[in-house]
């Protein structure tokens, strides 16, 4: 049995009918659907176990607890992290990241330097932009080959003493370039730099360990493997965060916020009122109290790891509901997982390679890539595509994907993106490249 066959009947959503055509959902890359496990995970929680974790001694906060530690148990098995302690949860891949620039970016000095590429998510540039900035450091790319791929000649030539950090994508968003994470980490830490990975289209799709990775940090988000919205994972190397202090602090302002879990919401979700005029004005800072041991008014003594970086009430629901999707991928295989999402991968390449007007980016079929095909339909805009696309039922992605440098390489301004999961199947292929091919006659 294929694994499409397999999973589809997991998935509630793909049950709806969209302008009269059954779903055909081709936009993982940017958020992935969730089976039935991770749903009724979530909602039994709330139903039987909510209550805030830690420093509680009545049953549901206990209960609560023990789900909680339990989703960081399995998240750090998944990943291949060698201690718990590795693991931080964060809001996303964008928080990650965020958090790291804002911490390792204390440290830096005028004259550092940066190191990221030109295929990179504006989660993996703006924060290092904000970092640099700051402190007078210096902020560089590795270009971006003919063939899709980075130039790692000029990598080589652009890693000096002066980098103190190395960022850069497993898996680009956009052309699907599965970069070489173990070696660029490698001479990274040669260098005397942190590195610092985007694995938020990898870690859906890919077997990971950290050990063989070898990196420093290595970021991800839930909601692009089968969980929920609203959390991410942070990985660090346990002997780089004990020297790392949180880079969050409090905003002197006049604010006013609440938690929606305090008022019958979910957990992982808040709202922070600031006059227009003032919040204009001010770039981000973070602060909390899950994060501290002790606190006197002038200082503050920092929480052991994992808690130092998690400030205030953690997504508890959600990280249950990420436990569940780990525990889903994992029945399946996450090779299998691969070995599925690389033929749908190959067989959109290679048909979409063979309709007049229509160019494909990235890698060529023959080289590993992920799941992820960008393609143009000559005369048509990517948000057109898309629209006419979405009348025959079929989801795709359509703009810069946050990649606004990379689009300016390829000299486009956006382009239509399909994505994979482990649901989609040969015959969604097959009814996507039907609709694109009869695109143009549209005109």
């Amino acid at each position: 049995m294929r694994l499409d066959e397999l999973t589809r009947p997991d998935f509630p959503i793909l049950e709806r009918v969209v302008n009269g055509h059954p779903l055909v959902y081709l936009d993982s890359a940017a958020s992935s659907q969730r089976p039935r496990t991770v749903i009724e995970a979530m909602s039994q929680y709330y139903a039987r176990s909510h209550a805030n974790v830690h420093r509680s001694i009545h049953t549901l906060g206990e209960e609560a607890t023990e789900l909680y530690e339990a989703a960081r148990d399995r998240v750090q098995r998944f990943i291949g992290a060698q201690h718990r302690e590795e693991v931080i949860f964060t809001r996303g891949t964008t928080d990650g990241l965020s958090l790291l620039a804002e911490t390792i970016g204390r440290t830096l000095r005028a004259g550092d330097e940066v190191l990221i590429t030109e295929l990179e998510h504006h989660s993996n540039i703006v924060p290092w932009q904000l970092a640099t900035r700051d402190r007078g450091a210096v902020l560089k790319a590795v270009p971006l080959g003919d063939d899709g791929t980075l130039d790692l000649g000029a990598f080589e030539r652009l890693l000096t003493r002066r980098t103190r950090v190395v960022a850069f994508a497993h898996v680009s968003n956009v052309l699907g370039t599965i970069n070489p994470v173990a070696g660029m980490c490698a001479r990274a830490r040669q260098a005397g730099a942190f590195s610092v990975v985007d694995g938020a289209q990898a870690t859906p799709h890919l077997s990971l360990d950290m050990s063989a990775l070898d990196c420093d940090f290595y970021a991800f988000s839930a909601h692009k493997m089968l969980g929920p919205t609203g959390l991410g994972v942070l990985y660090g190397r346990r002997k780089v965060l004990e020297a790392l202090e949180p880079g969050r602090g409090a905003l002197d302002c006049d604010f006013y916020a609440f938690s929606a879990h305090k008022m019958l919401g979910p957990t992982g979700l808040g709202v922070l009122y600031g006059r227009r005029k003032v919040l204009e004005a001010l770039e981000p800072g973070r602060g909390g109290s899950e994060m501290i041991k002790e606190v006197w008014i002038d200082r503050a003594q920092w929480n052991d790891l994992p808690w130092r970086f998690e400030p205030g009430t953690p997504p508890i629901a959600e990280a249950v509901g990420l436990s569940a999707a780990i525990e889903y991928l994992e029945k399946l295989g996450m090779d299998a997982v691969a070995e599925h999402e690389r033929a749908l991968t190959r067989q959109t390449l290679e048909g979409l390679a063979a309709i007049p007007g229509v160019r494909v980016y990235g890698p060529p079929a023959s080289e590993a890539r992920g799941a992820v095909v960008a393609f143009s339909v000559e005369g048509l805009h990517p948000h057109d595509v898309a629209a006419l696309l979405d009348a025959e039922g079929i989801a795709v992605r359509a703009g810069h994907h946050c990649a606004m440098p990379l689009m300016r390489r390829l000299g486009v301004v956006g382009t239509s993106r399909a994505s994979f999961s482990v649901f989609n199947s040969p015959e969604e292929v097959r009814h996507l490249l039907a609709a694109v091919g009869e695109l143009r006659t549209a005109l």
